[in-house]
């Protein structure tokens, strides 16, 4: 699948066919990947808690915030929950870029399940303490993110976003989910071509 394919294949996927395992393997591979991206100084903050098994996922569940935009939606119903998750740790002190390698690894395993059919969503609203007694966390790591994946059950589409307009996202009747995005055009600020002079923006040269 051409890379352009599979970015625009990752969204952010909230509802799975829960009875669609993800085997620990795919999980292991996945944290595999992120060994490879770039980290401050190359100081390799990150440690993983892969969990693939449905009742370690029963427990882990509600220790998890979702959808903040949906404010009447409490979250997955039974049957669309994640298949497996890849809890992002941080062992030991973390330095003044762990949040950029956070950032860098969890796109990078998102992308990784995206071309393996899967989906999955980067969840910071975690009831920490909670979760790590479930994950029976080592003292010295610290959840950093929860990345929920499965393979998705329901449908997600960009819209095009005015700049200054509305960024949360929505479901409409059908169930589809909305995901407003600024367009290409309004998001790079400055061009150079070949000669050195800023190219005009929307018409205006800046």
């Amino acid at each position: 699948m051409p890379f352009a394919d599979i970015v625009k294949r990752n969204r952010s996927y909230r509802r799975f066919d829960q009875s669609r395992e993800v085997p620990l393997a795919a999980l292991e591979e996945l944290a595999g990947l992120a060994r490879y991206c770039a980290s401050g100084m190359n100081q390799q903050p990150l440690r993983y808690a892969l969990v693939a098994d449905r009742d370690k996922n029963a427990e882990l569940f509600p220790a998890l915030g979702w959808a903040g935009y949906l404010k009447d939606w409490p979250g997955p119903a039974e049957g669309e929950r994640p298949a497996a998750y890849v809890v992002m740790l941080t062992a030991g002190k973390s330095g003044p870029w762990t949040r950029a390698d956070v950032g860098i690894a969890a796109q990078t395993i998102l992308l990784g399940a995206a071309e393996l059919g899967l989906g999955g969503c980067m969840i910071g609203t975690v009831d920490r303490e909670a979760a790590a007694r479930v994950l029976d966390l080592p003292g010295d790591c610290e959840i950093q993110l929860v990345l929920a994946l499965g393979v998705p059950a329901e449908t997600v589409v960009v819209e095009d976003q005015e700049p200054g307009g509305d960024c949360r996202y929505w479901r409409d009747d059908q169930g589809v989910h909305h995901v407003p995005k600024l367009r290409a055009a309004d998001v790079v600020v400055r061009r150079f071509p070949s000669g050195g002079q800023p190219a005009p923006r929307n018409g205006v040269t800046r």
